[in-house]
């Protein structure tokens, strides 16, 4: 089972520079993530999602490779990979996996114009050695929302809350 944890940044570039070091985290196997998205607020109060895949690219990459090697038997390739191209972006454009887009969206309006947060899935983890890793995101966010116990949503709020 997966839990999520949403937090909260002043500046966007906390979270981005957040998500990056989960990445780095996940490369040295302490974290396993099913998803990382980032959620930014403008100043004009729009929300857009920072998707770490961009699904439709990659239904589109997909598809041509497909289209390609279907049309190559049937003697059209340049026809196969436009169609499947265009199939696959569509098909990629409409698959959501990970954590829900409206449900995103919806804590993003809430958000500080020019706020971002970061919304983590989390199948595992080394806690004491990812925590340890973050210590220099010490108090530079606000825990908005997790899925964990009360004790480790405690601990998580020492290292990031502001308010702490």
């Amino acid at each position: 089972m997966s839990d999520l944890v949403v937090i909260a940044f002043e500046d966007p570039q906390k979270a981005f520079e957040l998500r990056g070091r989960m990445v780095e985290l996940q490369k040295e196997y302490l974290i396993a993530m099913d998803d990382i998205v980032i959620v930014t607020r403008d100043d004009d109060g729009k929300v857009k999602l920072h998707q770490a895949t961009n699904l439709t690219a990659a239904g589109a990459v997909g598809g041509s490779f497909w289209g390609l090697l279907i049309g190559l038997l049937f003697l059209q390739p340049l026809l196969g990979a436009a169609v499947g191209a265009g199939a696959g972006a569509l098909s990629g454009a409409m698959s959501d996996f990970g954590i829900n887009d409206d449900f995103m969206r919806k804590t993003g309006e809430s958000l500080k114009a020019g706020g971002a947060a970061i919304f983590i899935l989390v199948r595992k983890v080394t806690g004491d050695k990812v925590v340890e890793r973050l210590a220099d995101f010490a108090h530079t966010g606000t825990v908005l929302q997790t899925s964990l116990s009360k004790d480790k949503e405690d601990e998580l709020r020492k290292i990031f809350d502001q308010t702490f």
